[in-house]
């Protein structure tokens, strides 16, 4: 992570001296945003997460809280826990026959009926761990920094002009879309997988769930391109890493 942060403030720092034609107040303001990106806590940071959440939402149907997906997510998250680290969770379900689920750093979970229909409760309360994962481990912290951090530069761009600037407006809500579409590597990937089996036996619950759903999901794979499939490890050797833990736990 020293290594991303330091390339991607240098970068900034190559493009501004290329800038000639920038005004000096623009080029010191842009620099100063550009460091904040990796300076602001996570205090000061929680309402630019809110209002990305807040946004999002406003551009989906969100299930009623009467509703069936709505009562059996809240069934799940009840046997989840409503926190990730102290932070309080707010979950609700989109309306949408995509395969996808989310979580923001500000404790925003969300998931989509299309997820629901395919996998049974404790499949959900896996994937749903695995997204707590990237939460509680950082993950999507280090998503929000890069998102931000190419915000930055496209404000850069947008002081030049020209086409760069022409397609550098972006809304921090179309950041908190990039924000949760982005991939995360493989190994956070593994490492929110090993999150979720330790947090489903935390809370006792059974860990086959992860194995049945990469199963599930494996065969969705072929021939297939899904914001849940991208960049991922295949879901078939998940599935296999999963089953060496149990059998070395001596769980069936």
């Amino acid at each position: 992570m020293r290594m991303r942060k330091t390339m991607l403030v240098l970068g900034i720092s190559l493009f501004l001296s290329s800038c000639q034609s920038m005004e000096s107040g623009s080029w010191f303001s842009t620099g100063a945003e550009a460091f904040e990106v990796y300076t602001l806590s996570d205090y000061q940071v929680q309402p630019q997460n809110d209002h990305a959440c807040r946004e999002i939402d406003s551009r989906a149907t969100i299930a009623p809280g009467n509703s069936d997906y709505a009562r059996r997510l809240q069934k799940i998250a009840l046997m989840l826990g409503h926190n990730i680290n102290g932070q309080p969770v707010d979950y609700n379900v989109y309306m949408s026959k995509e395969i996808n689920a989310f979580a923001m750093e500000n404790g925003c979970i969300r998931v989509y009926s299309g997820l629901m229909d395919l996998m049974n409760d404790n499949e959900m309360e896996a994937i749903i761990g695995h997204e707590i994962g990237h939460v509680a481990l950082g993950h999507v912290k280090e998503s929000r920094q890069i998102a931000s951090g190419t915000n930055t530069m496209r404000a850069v761009a947008s002081s030049v002009g020209g086409l760069a600037g022409s397609v550098s407006q972006s809304p921090l809500g179309d950041m908190g879309e990039r924000l949760i579409n982005s991939q995360f590597s493989q190994r956070q990937e593994l490492e929110a997988d090993e999150y979720s089996y330790d947090l489903l036996r935390k809370r006792g619950l059974n860990p086959t769930g992860l194995v049945t759903s990469f199963e599930k999901l494996a065969k969705l794979e072929v021939g297939q391109r899904n914001s849940m499939f991208d960049n991922h490890p295949v879901s078939a050797e998940r599935a296999a890493r999963i089953k060496d833990r149990m059998a070395a736990d001596s769980i069936k």
